[in-house]
């Protein structure tokens, strides 16, 4: 029964979370000609250039990437993403089938694309983040960039970037450079939002988890499998029992947080977890340890350029 109940919370994030997103899109983003990166980026492209729907090109570009995605990274992979984006589709062509293509601003004020960007990036950010919540994602151009982030030796935040990078250049030589300032406002704005909406369990971006569970193996697999981290096997004893044991230790980013819950708790609904906050995690698949060690020097060589006010470091106070 708690298993039925928890899955239905989480199609429960899918559908509304995705219904959202689509008013982000269909109301703010397409019609004020706003491409903050995705595949609803492209499809506000496309709309513009050659005036197909929206939510059908939302469909028509994440199939085949799920496909491949599923592909590379299993079925289970792609399953409630799959639902996801064929909702953002559906809903986003409802949405605009019941307004309008135009939105609901008057887009000769120029004023209007500015609030588009801004409340079309809380609105999609808020979306998403719900999605997120349930261990699930809208897909479409994120899994080029897990594609990217696996077979290179670029971080999966990189691989974003360059991602929506690319459609917001896009974007510039279709409208104009100023609406490619506005996406990147949304793409900020969206990113923001995302992590107060998903990341209910701390700030920082990235997790340290531990998890005991007696069934390690697939946990360990799952973790390797679906999120493409690895992790570290510690042994321990339990203080009552006595006996030893094996305490899964990995770091995953903060979005994949949801993710990683569901994954053992559909492998082992009685596992023991341990969330942490992880103040910095340096080496593959995060912040490089090289690019971490020359901010470090350029820090101790600014401090040593400065001359302290009091040489021999005591307060002019006390007495000498």
């Amino acid at each position: 029964m708690e298993i039925k109940r928890h899955k239905a919370t989480e199609y429960f994030y899918i559908a509304v979370g995705s219904f959202i997103t689509a008013v982000g899109v269909a109301v703010f983003a397409n019609p004020a000609k706003i491409a903050s990166g995705g595949v609803s980026g492209i499809a506000t492209i496309l709309y513009h250039t050659f005036g197909w729907d929206p939510g059908l090109m939302i469909m028509v570009q994440s199939v085949p990437l799920f496909l491949v995605g599923m592909k590379i990274f299993g079925a289970q992979y792609g399953l409630k993403s799959l639902i996801g984006t064929l909702l953002l589709s559906a809903f986003t062509s409802g949405i605009c089938l019941v307004i309008g293509y135009d939105g609901i601003l008057n887009y000769d004020h120029p004023m209007s694309v500015l609030l588009s960007a801004l409340f079309g990036g809380v609105i999609m950010g808020t979306g998403i983040g719900l999605v997120m919540k349930s261990g699930s994602n809208t897909g479409g151009t994120d899994i080029i960039a897990q594609i990217l982030a696996r077979y290179t030796k670029l971080t999966l935040g990189t691989s974003l970037f360059l991602v929506d990078a690319v459609i917001i250049l896009a974007s510039a030589f279709t409208f104009g450079i100023e609406s490619a300032l506005y996406a990147i406002i949304t793409v900020y704005i969206t990113g923001v939002v995302i992590d107060k909406v998903v990341l209910s369990m701390g700030t920082r971006y990235a997790k340290t988890v531990y998890i005991i569970s007696g069934r390690r193996e697939q946990i360990s697999r799952a973790i390797m499998d679906e999120l493409g981290h690895g992790g570290t096997l510690l042994h321990a004893t339990g203080m009552y029992t006595g006996n030893d044991r094996t305490v899964i230790m990995t770091v995953v980013p903060n979005q994949k947080i949801s993710r990683l819950t569901n994954i053992v708790h559909e492998i082992d609904d009685k596992a023991f977890m341990i969330v942490q906050e992880a103040y910095q995690v340096l080496g593959e698949g995060f912040t490089p340890i090289a690019k971490a060690a020359l901010a470090s020097q350029a820090d101790v060589t600014q401090m040593s350029k400065q001359k302290p006010e009091n040489p021999d470091h005591r307060s002019p106070d006390v007495p000498r």
